[in-house]
């Protein structure tokens, strides 16, 4: 009776080894569990923790101004036009596509804006038109000529930000342009109409809510991530493959020229290449952001806390006075432990 009572209790022995009990198997799949689950909480979430920590790290260290409201609305301010970029490009990282002319376009939205108000004395509706209209053609050009004509888009967007950067130098002749910039223009950049938060992060909001629609909850959308699966697959299924390429490319110029009319407005005034330096924190944001909430996809809501993860870190730093070498140096390095941390969650899930 003892042996039947004892066989029925242990599992067959695996090969070359002992039976293993049941209590032995409950607690190696009770470990399992935790382990799958702490894989997936780091996977979908380690960016948001990784933004708690930065948060609670900078307060600890600058308890009486960084946790502060007045901070806290600046880096959402300063968050702004990088998260507008951000948000554009993720279309095209999600259409398989690159574009490295943003940051040249994002300079040129905004320079020549300004430098038709500021030298031609053109009305401020219509300049800022024209910014969006360049963006517009800009990015038919770099569609037409990757979609239609097969070239590479790393080559083509990189030889157009150089002919945008020449554009720019056009339109204001290399020059800083601060005088003439027209007082309703100005408002888009420095007006806080609610709760004292200024009208650039409700513009960015925005932009990042009808972005995420687009990609998340329309056919286009659909279109978009089947593109950007497998373009084949998505052209023998009936899909207007280079039609939604065109427009991948014509959306994130219009972001990045939104973005420059906003840095622009927010300045009162225009810097030549000013839009350069927003390249790669916009490819780092996205890429990021793809780490978290939806590993392994580009997606909005990663995105954006990237984007604010960035800037956190950024204003935090600066906040602790350090001099700008080892702000570039512990920038790269918390976001090199900020998407291991996230590799490491995926590997887990």
């Amino acid at each position: 009776m003892d042996e039947a009572v004892t066989a029925q209790h242990a599992q067959p022995p695996p090969a070359g080894g002992p039976a293993i009990p049941d209590g032995d198997d409950a607690v190696a799949r009770r470990t399992a569990r935790r382990r799958t689950s702490l894989g997936h909480i780091l996977g979908r979430w380690g960016l948001v923790v990784a933004v708690g920590l930065a948060l609670l790290a900078f307060g600890l260290a600058s308890p009486d101004t960084f946790l502060t409201a007045d901070n806290m609305r600046s880096v959402l301010l300063q968050s702004s036009a990088p998260m507008i970029l951000a948000v554009g490009l993720t279309i095209l990282l999600v259409l398989g596509d690159f574009d490295l002319s943003i940051g040249s376009m994002l300079g040129l939205g905004g320079a020549s804006a300004v430098a038709l108000m500021a030298l031609h004395h053109v009305p401020w509706q219509l300049a800022l038109a024209a910014g969006l209209g360049l963006a517009v053609i800009v990015g038919l050009l770099n569609g037409v000529i990757v979609a239609y004509f097969g070239a590479s888009s790393f080559v083509t967007t990189l030889a157009m930000g150089t002919v945008l950067v020449g554009v720019e130098f056009a339109f204001t002749d290399q020059k800083t342009i601060y005088e003439g910039v027209a007082d309703t223009y100005l408002t888009l950049g420095q007006s806080a109409p609610f709760w004292g938060i200024n009208v650039q992060v409700w513009i960015a909001a925005g932009v990042a809510i009808l972005v995420w629609l687009l990609l998340e909850h329309t056919e286009i959308g659909r279109f978009f991530h089947a593109i950007g699966g497998n373009p084949d697959a998505a052209y023998f299924s009936g899909i207007a493959v280079r039609r939604w390429r065109v427009l991948g490319f014509v959306l994130v110029a219009v972001a990045a020229a939104v973005a420059g009319i906003l840095v622009t407005a927010q300045a009162g005034s225009s810097a030549p290449q000013a839009g350069i330096t927003y390249l790669l924190p916009a490819y780092a944001a996205a890429f990021l952001g793809s780490t978290s909430l939806r590993p392994g996809q580009f997606n909005v809501p990663g995105t954006v806390i990237a984007t604010v993860f960035l800037q956190i870190i950024q204003t935090g730093l600066q906040m602790l006075q350090l001099s700008t070498a080892y702000i570039n140096v512990v920038q790269g390095a918390i976001l090199i432990v900020a998407m291991l941390l996230s590799r490491l969650g995926q590997d887990r899930a």
